[in-house]
């Protein structure tokens, strides 16, 4: 070659064209020659330059090669050896790369650092078939021993681990005159790559991964059989390595176990080109993928047996190899203690998070939302059950885990393993907490459903009449409310995942239907007690007030029947508190009746009866409160004094005569009327004298009952023993002080009806003086005489005796002389009208009261009874004032 061209120019050296099997492009390989800014990949990339930096653009040259989607499908192989023994021809000349190769008129560096290109070459077999593997990554590391670096070993030992630590196929160049030596054939170089290999495996001597050295002898000339150079090799390898200070538990450890070794052997390139080239080539063909056949397992090695066996491969996939190559040169380059299976993990750890992160974007888009309508709908108070739930998640968390398992399983197994766990765990998390989400949602909202749909249907039942079956109506919308949780719960569940179960949920949804449906129960109890209050109230009002009315004798009050035994006046409170006791016995019977509909328990039962009881009394006692106010009952005590005072026994209204004893009839009403007064004063019965037995018919509070069911009942005196009243005072209905008062208003009011009949009774008399009926005899003698002989006339005073008999008898006198009365006063009134009339209109009238001369027009009403007028009158009054 005339030339060396340097950094990736492109111009091809003059002997590149008289050679048509080398590489058709020569240069130089520098530093980080074509990962510019315009990332020219051509002649391959510098994953490591010459002053140990990692170039960052690795992963996008394997994007360009195609390489990145190739899964485990690709495979690594890379070659040291000293400098200038022509590494990068062998490579170029194999795979058909591009790297930089030293010219014959100038020995110097020609690689710096480390290289790599994607093989270039497809050799074919006999039948035009690919006969070397896809996909094959070539790295070109820099010499070793070479001047430029002088006694700095430290990249060259660098180069040489990460070459190791990243290879399947480790291939060491060298010449066939340097076999026997020491440094020239890399001996101490390996040596050290022996000793760390140690250290790689410490940590993970079950799982070795197994490399490959393959040696290549140049320049072989045949002199020396190739069994006989491979023989010394071994035995100088397998000397370097009994002299390794193995790690504790590795001293009996053998070369073989960690390496496999082949040789193979060229022809000199100069003298014999043509049959180095067909030896190259047919090289190349072993660079095929394959596998070990046991049977054959420890025979003589077959020269065209292929070299990538699975045993060799790193198991990193294309994607994640930049990211765990770089690791690996971290480690290396800060003299860290490399740990090959760890950096697997950190690689495998990095990916599969990576792809977590991508996977969970189109999971976010499905779940995102739908966990985003779950809490406004939460936040709002207004729980909403998502259509098709189940079905819409469970494909969102089948496609991601389908997705990462198909892009993350080609990594470490553990870490996938682990991070698919992590992965599964975290979206069934959301996952679940939506699920439940949806749970809880059918759960309110189907409470809340229910118990709107047995108030619609108590409603409607209320409107036919009130005849409804409460426990049926219960019992068909429990049924329609779990069907329809199961439904909702079944169309969110997700296949596959241990959290997907609502049995604890519809258990704890049954158990609160049945905690919602004896709310439901008590409060329509609660409404029968209502109603069941509200009519004893209403009948006790009624019949109360009746009997209350009833108080009197004669007539026996207001309320006193027309005909039959009157009531008598102490009985009062018997009739009333059996009145009570026969009203709330039928409540009784209808509220327990009703309640038995309901399917309500018996501690219900005796709760609402021992309310009802209570309440019913509370009624009473407002009842008799109201017939006991002052102005009624002083009304009432006036009416049962009337009655005895102004009627006789037979209920007949009396006609007060001056012989009559009204002084007497006036005392003994009044009194019999003040001794009701005692009576109503206080409620007991007049068989026993004392207050009804209250605390035993109400009874003791069940032992069932609850501080709600008598948060609102007042307290009864003799009944509740913390409330400090006796039943003598539940029963007192007017105080002392009160009676006092009463009495004292009443004689007063007595007093007025007394005066009353006393002034009747004497404006009613007319004085007619004793001498009178005897002048009347002897003035009328002749007309008694004539009327008893004639029998006309006789007959006649008979009937007129008769008539005032009868008159008399009948108290008519007063009625018929009130008549007259009015009779004579109404005609008289008329007489004078026409009168008055008459004398208006008529001249001859006017005339006749001699008024003709005053000659204005004159109206009765302006004459006085003396016939003058007003006007005139008025002027006499004038002139005696004058006088």
């Amino acid at each position: 070659m005339a030339s060396l061209q340097v950094n990736g120019d492109s111009r091809r050296p003059a002997g590149a064209a008289r050679n048509p099997s080398a590489p058709p492009v020569m240069t130089m390989n520098g530093h980080f020659a074509s990962t510019g800014e315009d990332q020219d990949f051509e002649h391959g990339v510098q994953i490591i330059d010459q002053d140990k930096n990692f170039n960052g653009n690795l992963p996008q040259y394997l994007q360009a090669e195609r390489i990145t989607k190739a899964g485990f499908n690709y495979h690594l192989i890379s070659v040291f050896g000293s400098q200038s023994t022509g590494k990068s021809t062998l490579l170029n000349y194999l795979f058909g790369t591009e790297f930089g190769v030293m010219t014959e008129s100038e020995r110097r560096q020609t690689t710096k650092g480390i290289w790599m290109s994607k093989n270039k070459k497809e050799h074919l077999n006999e039948r035009q078939e690919r006969s070397m593997a896809e996909n094959i990554l070539v790295m070109d590391v820099e010499g070793t021993d070479g001047r430029e670096r002088g006694e700095d070993q430290d990249f060259e030992r660098k180069s040489a681990l990460f070459a190791l630590a990243t290879s399947e196929v480790l291939i060491v160049n060298i010449w066939e005159h340097q076999v026997g030596l020491y440094q020239g054939a890399n001996m101490g170089l390996l040596k050290t790559v022996f000793e760390v290999d140690l250290q790689l495996f410490l940590k993970n001597a079950k799982n070795v991964t197994k490399s490959l050295l393959f040696f290549v002898i140049r320049d072989h000339l045949g002199t020396t059989p190739l069994a006989n150079l491979k023989q010394t090799l071994m035995q100088d390898l397998e000397r370097i390595w009994s002299s390794l200070s193995k790690p504790q538990g590795l001293e009996k450890s053998k070369i073989g176990d960690y390496f496999d070794f082949t040789f193979v052997a060229l022809p000199h390139k100069i003298l014999q080109p043509q049959k180095f080239e067909e030896e190259v080539a047919k090289l190349g063909t072993r660079f095929r993928e394959g596998y070990v056949d046991l049977k054959r397992a420890g025979l003589v090695e077959d020269p065209n047996d292929p070299v990538l066996l699975p045993q060799y491969h790193r198991r990193i996939p294309a994607d994640g190899f930049p990211h765990y190559a770089e690791g690996i040169w971290e480690q290396i380059d800060s003299n860290k203690d490399l740990d090959l299976p760890t950096q697997q993990e950190l690689l495998a750890q990095f990916r599969c998070d990576e792809i977590s992160k991508e996977v969970l974007v189109p999971f976010d888009g499905v779940v995102a939302p739908l966990e985003e309508r779950q809490n406004n709908a939460v936040s709002a108070g207004k729980p909403t059950v998502l259509p098709d739930l189940g079905k819409t998640i469970g494909n969102a968390r089948q496609t991601a885990l389908k997705s990462f398992e198909e892009e993350a399983s080609r990594y470490h197994k553990g870490v996938f393993k682990r991070k698919q766990t992590e992965l599964e765990n975290k979206i069934d998390g959301r996952l679940k907490t939506l699920f439940q989400g949806q749970l809880s949602a059918a759960h309110k909202s189907g409470i809340h459903d229910f118990s709107d749909a047995v108030a619609a249907a108590v409603k409607a039942g209320q409107k036919k009449g009130g005849n409804y079956d409460f426990y049926k109506i219960v019992q068909t919308e429990k049924s329609k409310a779990i069907k329809r949780f199961e439904s909702e719960a079944q169309a969110s569940l997700v296949t596959g995942t241990p959290w997907s179960d609502f049995g604890s949920q519809l258990n704890l949804y049954r158990k609160e239907l049945d905690e919602v449906s004896g709310r439901l129960r008590k409060e329509e109890m609660r409404r029968l007690a209502t109603r069941s209050e509200r009519w004893v109230r209403s009948r006790l009002g009624e019949s109360v007030g009746l009997e209350f009315n009833k108080l009197g004798s004669g007539r026996g009050g207001d309320g006193a029947p027309a005909e039959g035994e009157k009531p008598a006046e102490k009985d009062l409170w018997d009739r009333i508190w059996a009145l009570f006791t026969d009203t709330v016995s039928h409540a009784e019977s209808r509220f327990t009746e009703r309640a038995r509909s309901f399917d309500a328990s018996p501690d219900e039962v005796e709760v609402g009866l021992w309310r009802l009881r209570r309440k019913s009394w509370a009624a009473l006692r407002d009842k008799i409160d109201e017939e006991m106010m002052e102005g009624n009952l002083l009304l009432k005590l006036r009416e049962n004094f009337e009655d005895k005072f102004r009627y006789d026994e037979e209920g007949v209204p009396r006609i007060w005569r001056p012989t009559d004893d009204i002084e007497g009839l006036y005392t003994k009403a009044r009194e019999s009327t003040l001794e009701l007064i005692p009576l109503l004063s206080r409620f007991k019965l007049s068989g026993t004298s004392a207050p009804p037995p209250l605390d035993a018919w109400i009874g003791t509070p069940p032992e069932s009952v609850t501080p709600a069911d008598e948060e609102d009942l007042h307290p009864i005196g003799g009944v509740d023993e913390d409330e400090g009243r006796s039943l003598e005072e539940e029963m007192t209905v007017l105080s002392d002080g009160k009676r006092q008062d009463l009495a004292t208003r009443f004689k007063k009011t007595a007093d007025g009806v007394y005066v009353e009949a006393k002034r009747s009774a004497i404006g009613g008399v007319t004085q007619v003086p004793l001498y009178f009926y005897g002048l009347l005899l002897a003035l009328g003698w002749n007309e008694i005489v004539a009327v008893l002989r004639n029998p006309v006339y006789f007959i006649f005073l008979i009937l007129l005796g008769a008539g005032a008999y009868v008159t008399y008898t009948l108290n008519l006198w007063g009625p018929m002389l009130r008549m007259t009365n009015a009779a004579s006063s109404q005609g008289l009134e008329i007489f004078r009208e026409k009168l008055r009339e008459f004398l208006e209109s008529s001249e001859t009238g006017r005339q006749a009261i001699g008024l003709a001369a005053e000659g204005g027009s004159v109206r009765m009403d302006t004459l006085h009874s003396n016939g003058t007028t007003k006007a005139k009158a008025s002027s006499k009054d004038d002139e005696v004032d004058e006088i």
